[in-house]
């Protein structure tokens, strides 16, 4: 059983939603992310996403575009990433996800990349501009290397493009929340609980959401009807406001920790 499955398994007798905080790697070098990583583990993280940067995000908002230019401007590579996760194999089993583009991942090969990544640790991909139809050779060299697939859905998903998520997908379903790049926003999206009821009678697969869910405030509404949260610009924007600053691990640590908390009420 993979530790993605297991996770939910455990944490849905405890009757707990799922954190899962997102960090560019790399930024705003690797000692920190290193240093990041562990924070996030030992702040109530349930899964992490690590995103991979890349030259042109086009499905980030300004924050986490930033977050990669910073990256980038340090020697940065795949390997760099697959080490940070070699890294966390030391002290945590916490299922980490690669979220990234395929220009990146295809350039370093797919075979090659799903098997340094389950040597790594890696427990899932997630491709955002990949979409499933042409995922065919990527997942099949994922899946036998043990490492799952995950793909999108947005508030604009026809049943149809349900169906084939919900076929193609593994570890968990990851529901855009608005129509457009990742950003903290003030308030959430309309309806997000009756496209999530209308996902489930297409899978039964555990469900996250995702994209301007930036408080304690949305993970509680949020935990009410997904599986999981993902926060990523709201945790980058703290970092961003404290670089270089001797409190930034705690500022990040005392943040994950109200989210984490949120996703209990």
């Amino acid at each position: 059983m993979s530790r993605i499955k297991s996770l939910f398994q455990e944490l849905r007798k405890k009757k707990e939603k799922a954190l899962i905080p997102y960090i560019t790697a790399g930024d705003p070098d690797i000692n920190t992310t290193e240093k990041l990583l562990q924070c996030l583990v030992s702040n109530g993280a349930d899964m992490i996403e690590i995103g991979v940067p890349f030259s042109d995000p086009m499905a980030d908002g300004p924050t986490i575009q930033a977050a990669s230019q910073r990256a980038l401007k340090n020697s940065f590579s795949i390997k760099s990433v697959l080490d940070l996760v070699k890294g966390v194999r030391k002290y945590s089993s916490i299922p980490i996800i690669l979220f990234g583009y395929y220009n990146p991942f295809y350039q370093y090969g797919l075979k090659k990349l799903s098997s340094d990544a389950g040597d790594a640790g890696v427990d899932a991909f997630l491709t955002v501009d990949l979409p499933p139809e042409e995922a065919v050779d990527f997942k099949n060299e994922a899946d036998i290397c043990g490492i799952d697939s995950i793909f999108l859905l947005a508030p604009t998903s026809t049943s149809e493009r349900m169906n084939v998520v919900a076929d193609m997908g593994s570890g968990f379903i990851y529901y855009v929340s608005v129509t457009g790049v990742t950003g903290a926003r003030d308030s959430l999206a309309d309806l997000i609980d009756k496209h999530i009821s209308k996902i489930r009678l297409h899978t039964a697969l555990p469900i996250g959401i995702g994209f301007g869910i930036s408080s304690p405030e949305h993970v509680r509404e949020v935990s009410c009807y997904a599986d999981a949260v993902i926060v990523g610009s709201a945790i980058i924007k703290i970092i961003e406001s404290n670089l270089n600053k001797s409190d930034m691990l705690q500022k990040v640590g005392d943040f994950v920790h109200s989210l984490k908390d949120a996703t209990l009420a």
